[in-house]
């Protein structure tokens, strides 16, 4: 199953935001967490919150444990 999360309007360069979305890309959603909490970029706390909503989503709709979810895609767009 597959679960997905937008955010838009983000005031931050998507160069900069693919820096850390390239950090957790193809990790489970524990480990990316880790990651995103000792990373000391301004965009890891906005992707953090993303990661938070895209798996709160998925157990809503299937119930399973998280830690059988990892991030199979993940990418940052211009706006």
């Amino acid at each position: 199953m597959i679960s997905k999360a937008i955010i838009k309007k983000v005031s931050i360069a998507p160069r900069k935001a693919r820096l850390v979305v390239d950090l957790i890309r193809g990790k489970e959603i524990k480990v990316a967490k880790a990651i995103l909490m000792f990373t000391p970029k301004s965009a890891s706390s906005i992707v953090l919150k993303l990661l938070n909503s895209a798996e709160a989503n998925l157990a809503q709709n299937i119930n399973l444990k998280s830690n059988d979810f990892y991030i199979s895609e993940v990418y940052v767009n211009e706006g």
